[in-house]
């Protein structure tokens, strides 16, 4: 009876070992499941961000965008204030903001997108909205090549979210190809309102941008 009394404790002591050996291994095969995913995620992001230098253009192009239109304005008007462009042209989604108390209305996200402009020192009559509305990145290439033809320009600089760069900049391409008007394309640095590409998949709106943006860059290559 006293040797099972004596051996009782170190039983005890050895599975206590074997779950705290058990819970550090898992422990360790978790950090680097999050390390790997973390880096492939990071990857993914960062495939995503082109960038196509262009000294200087005839005009900054903003591309319509709801949920990151302030910091693609906000790097356009920077771009404005370098002498990079002496105009600023933006394209209609007609998407509807969120209610303005001083207007008594939800005024577009273009509407928004001028009033920023003129906050960040752009004058408003360097300041074009493109007639008509878009549905998709193929319809404002096509609108935005139409009105660049119409004003005999020679050259665009794109400014756009840095996980959109890479569709936005092939479709301008392929729609602009052969008509000898020079795109170039700035892409916003993530981290003012799209997420960072290293933490992308913290955020609701990062999944909305990463993945959901090879589906369209799989469905852009195939239909257009």
């Amino acid at each position: 009876m006293r040797a099972y009394l004596a051996k009782e404790p170190e039983i005890g002591k050895k599975t206590e070992a074997r779950v705290l050996r058990t819970s550090l291994r898992r422990g360790r095969f978790v950090l680097l499941a999050i390390i790997v995913w973390t880096m492939i995620a990071w990857a993914a992001a960062e495939a995503l961000i082109v960038k196509s230098e262009l000294p200087h253009a005839n005009a900054l192009v903003v591309l319509a965008g709801s949920s990151t239109y302030l910091e693609r304005v906000r790097r356009a008007a920077q771009l404005f204030h370098e002498g990079r462009a002496t105009s600023i042209i933006l394209t209609n989604d007609g998407i509807k903001s969120g209610w303005s108390a001083e207007q008594e209305r939800n005024p577009l996200f273009v509407e928004r997108a001028v009033e920023e402009l003129r906050r960040q020192g752009v004058p408003e009559e360097k300041i074009e909205i493109v007639p008509g509305v878009i549905s998709s990145t193929y319809d404002e290439a096509v609108l935005l090549h139409e009105n660049a033809r119409a004003k005999k320009m020679e050259s665009l600089l794109v400014v756009t979210s840095a996980y959109q760069s890479r569709r936005a900049l092939w479709t301008m391409r392929r729609v602009f190809e052969g008509s000898m008007i020079a795109i170039g394309l700035e892409p916003v640095t993530p981290g003012e309102q799209a997420p960072k590409s290293i933490s992308w998949w913290l955020y609701a709106l990062g999944w909305k941008m990463v993945p959901v943006e090879y589906v369209k860059l799989g469905y852009y290559f195939l239909r257009y």
